[in-house]
């Protein structure tokens, strides 16, 4: 079975769509200006398949997934890519947005499954963001 050009370019836009439903149109503007000649064929590749092929299957929905990949990041120790989805998870569409509870729910299993250290690491990164949104109070000097 032969892929057409016309699919692939199918298969981006619609990875888009999820892209921007998931991250949010400030993220992937920012990400779509930062490509170039190296990175262009990775964006492409992740746009088609991780926001196309994967967030695009409708078993699960975006708050499982959320917690999927808060959890994922987690065990790979990927902090830029956990502080992304935190953010993203906050800030998302009502029906697949996390609260401060579920997310401190995947660290805590993540203490389990991943380690304390990463969970512990987590928290600190997950404090920060909620202190940043105005969702826990600033810490006292």
């Amino acid at each position: 079975m032969s892929v057409s050009f016309d699919d692939r370019d199918s298969d981006y836009q619609a990875g888009l769509i999820n892209r921007r439903r998931v991250l949010g149109d400030a993220w992937v503007d920012r990400s779509l200006a930062n490509v170039n000649e190296f990175n262009g064929e990775f964006q492409n590749l992740i746009s088609r398949y991780a926001w196309n092929e994967i967030w695009g299957r409708p078993a699960l929905g975006d708050k499982s997934r959320r917690l999927m990949v808060l959890s994922t990041m987690i065990g790979l120790k990927a902090w830029e890519e956990f502080a992304l989805h935190t953010r993203a998870a906050l800030e998302g569409q009502p029906q697949s947005r996390l609260s401060p509870q579920e997310i401190k729910e995947v660290i805590m299993q993540a203490a389990i499954y991943c380690g304390v250290p990463a969970a512990n690491h987590a928290f600190d990164i997950a404090t920060q963001i909620l202190r940043e949104k105005g969702l826990l109070p600033p810490k006292e000097a």
